[in-house]
C-alpha cells in the first residue's frame, strides 16, 4: 500500500509508483469523487474531447436527388 501526506496548503504528492502506473507527469489532471460510503475515488483525466477527433468514420451513403425520391 502506498501513502502520501496532505500538507498545510492542502497539497499532496502522488507517489512515484502510482504516477508511473497512470503515466502521470506534470499537468496530469486528476478527478476526485467522494462516494456515498465515504470511500474516495480518483480518476485520471487524460482524454479531452479533442482527442476524439477522427475516431469515428462517416458512413458511406448514397445521396439521392429529389427525382429519385419521388415514387
Amino acid at each position: 500500500m502506498t501513502e502520501s501526506t496532505i500538507t498545510s496548503k492542502g497539497q499532496t504528492t502522488v507517489p512515484a509508483d502510482i504516477r508511473q502506473a497512470i503515466g502521470g507527469g506534470p499537468g496530469t489532471r486528476l478527478v476526485w469523487h467522494m462516494l456515498s460510503d465515504g470511500r474516495l475515488f480518483v480518476r485520471v483525466k487524460n482524454k479531452s474531447v479533442l482527442d476524439l477527433a477522427g475516431l469515428l468514420t462517416p458512413l458511406k451513403v448514397k445521396h439521392l436527388s429529389l427525382e429519385e425520391l419521388k415514387p
